[in-house]
């Protein structure tokens, strides 16, 4: 059994890692507060733009863009969202386990072909640790979320499509949906990804505007087809609801690049809004592990105490009975 000296000073020592967790504790509501406002604010205009977009290419056949062409993938990049530090939970756990399941999708492709863009140290270290290339030093944008930075990886990443050198950039990163839930998520950044667009009706009548995938593809083929028949005629659009000023080339070049860079800065408000969440519930979970553990060394020592004091007494009584 402990004698009191040790229990004091397990008791010092678990009230002292108790004011740390609950400061952090605080610290972190403090921070999700103000991130919970910026994704708040961000998201949904992202989410709209991301609409309008993809609808905008799933309706009209002629905006087709290099950025919209799928192709074989022989290399693909990673964007992987996590913390510069720890004492979160699970958050940089989860985050790793689902880049390592990407990374074992792609196994053929071979590790030179699979290019890892940490945002935050921690997957960093773990891409390094396994071998794989990196793209680039991101650690700032995890604690410092700035529009700037993400409109740079966005360029990087886009011309590198373009060039060839990449064919299928994918996000992987925490949405956070409330302090007590985040979703692990991994979407397509690059091709941009229409299908949600193309899938959401199957069946289409005369009193929706929603292109099917299968009526895309029809309208490709016969344009190739009146091309090639009649002078390479113009196939009227399906959905006749966009009129485009000044022309289609101009609205995408604007388009895409600004849907870009937001949906990389709306995942990271996502991450980072996630990462303090997560560490707000380990900090309180914390917090009431060491209150537990306090109570039940107070009544150890409760305990021990009072089996010292009637050791005591019993001495004192058998000395003066024995005198």
């Amino acid at each position: 059994m402990p004698s009191l000296k040790e229990i004091k000073g397990r008791i010092a020592s678990v009230n002292s890692t108790r004011k740390i967790t609950s400061a952090m504790k605080m610290v972190a509501s403090s921070k999700l507060h103000h991130a919970q406002q910026m994704i708040e604010n961000m998201l949904p205009y992202e989410n709209l733009l991301e609409h309008i977009l993809k609808s905008f290419l799933a309706a009209e056949v002629e905006a087709q863009s290099i950025f919209s062409q799928e192709r074989p993938v022989k290399r693909v990049a990673l964007v992987v969202y996590s913390s510069n530090s720890s004492l979160c939970g699970g958050f940089n756990a989860n985050v790793i386990k689902l880049m390592q399941q990407a990374m074992k999708g792609y196994a053929s492709l071979g590790k030179e072909n699979i290019v890892i863009y940490p945002i935050g140290r921690k997957v960093a270290e773990k891409a390094a640790k396994l071998g794989y290339p990196i793209g680039g030093e991101f650690a700032d944008l995890a604690d410092k979320p700035n529009v700037q930075g993400c409109i740079q990886l966005a360029q990087e990443l886009g011309k590198k499509f373009v060039e060839g050198e990449l064919d299928k950039v994918e996000l992987i990163y925490h949405h956070f949906k409330s302090a007590g839930s985040q979703i692990l998520t991994r979407s397509t950044f690059l091709p941009i990804d229409i299908s949600d667009e193309l899938e959401r009706d199957h069946e289409r009548d005369l009193s929706t505007n929603i292109v099917t995938r299968e009526a895309q593809e029809y309208l490709k083929r016969r344009e190739k087809e009146r091309a090639s028949q009649r002078n390479q005629e113009e196939v009227k659009p399906l959905n006749d609801n966009f009129i485009v000023e000044p022309d289609m080339y101009t609205v995408l070049s604007l388009l895409i690049p600004k849907l870009a860079h937001l949906m990389l800065y709306t995942a990271l408000l996502d991450s980072n809004a996630s990462e303090h969440a997560a560490r707000m519930v380990a900090m309180q979970t914390a917090t009431d592990n060491a209150d537990e553990l306090l109570r039940e060394l107070n009544l150890q020592y409760n305990k021990s105490r009072q089996q010292a004091i009637t050791s005591e007494l019993l001495d004192i009584v058998g000395g003066s009975v024995n005198n």
